[in-house]
Parts: C-alpha cells; sequence; structure tokens
C-alpha cells in the first residue's frame, strides 16, 4: 500500500504542476502581441497539457488503486469516512478544472478565446484552494 500510497502522491505533484502552470502560460498567451510567440505559446502549452494529462491519469489511476486496497483491507474504512468523500467531490471537481483547461487551450489554439488575462488570473488560484482544501482533509481528517 505504500507504494501506492507513493506513485499516487508522486503522479498528484506532477498535475498539480500541470494545473499551476498552465493558466500562467494562457495569460501569456493571451497578453502576446507578436505572431510568432503566440504560435511558441501554443506549443508550449500543447506540450504542458501532455504532461498534465499524464500526471493526473496517474494520479487518478493509483488513487483508484488504493482505494481498492482499502476495500480489501478495510472494507468499511472509507464507507464511515466523511473526510474521503469530501476529498472525492473535490478532485471531481480539479477533474472538471482539468478538462476547462483544456477547452481554453483549444481555443487559444483557434484563437477564438475570450479569456482576458485578468480573468485568467483569477481562475488560476482554483487549483491552490482545491489543493489546500484536500490536503487539509486529508492530513487533518476532520470529519
Amino acid at each position: 500500500m505504500l507504494w501506492l500510497k507513493a506513485f499516487h502522491v508522486i503522479f498528484v505533484v506532477t498535475w498539480f504542476a500541470g494545473l499551476f502552470y498552465l493558466p500562467r502560460l494562457f495569460i501569456y498567451h493571451v497578453e502576446a502581441t507578436e505572431p510568432a510567440l503566440r504560435e511558441r505559446f501554443k506549443v508550449m502549452e500543447k506540450r504542458l497539457l501532455a504532461i498534465t494529462h499524464i500526471g493526473g491519469g496517474l494520479a487518478v489511476a493509483f488513487g483508484i488503486a488504493l482505494v481498492v486496497w482499502w476495500m480489501r483491507h478495510a472494507p468499511t474504512y472509507l464507507s464511515h469516512a466523511g473526510w474521503f468523500h469530501a476529498k472525492l467531490a473535490l478532485v471531481l471537481a480539479l477533474i472538471a478544472y482539468h478538462f476547462s483547461l483544456v477547452r481554453i487551450a483549444g481555443q487559444l489554439k483557434r484563437e477564438t478565446c475570450r479569456w482576458t488575462s485578468r480573468g485568467l488570473r483569477l481562475y488560476n488560484e482554483l487549483p491552490a484552494l482545491l489543493l489546500i482544501a484536500i490536503v487539509i482533509l486529508v492530513i487533518v481528517k476532520p470529519f
């Protein structure tokens, strides 16, 4: 189980690196005025999005493996852990945020994005708030 946890944490860190940095690239992209610079941001966004997909997919896969492990070794534990259900809800919100970044990257690629740099700066704060809440739930287990 410790190996599963270790790999889950490794890929959560990888995922969050992408979730934190990709919106920053979007901000720079929206603010760029030179066509060559905008094209460079498109390439950077595509590559970072691929790494973010891998990190997110493996974080979820190892998370599911952990749930399976708990269900086999302590089947009633997770059903009575309110913190775990709250964490899952926040992870679903993170997945939705991830897919919203995919949508924004597509809009930037097609040059149909209507986000302002200010709007993207505010939107960029969402994964940090989710991370704080998830870590508190996992470590403190308040309910």
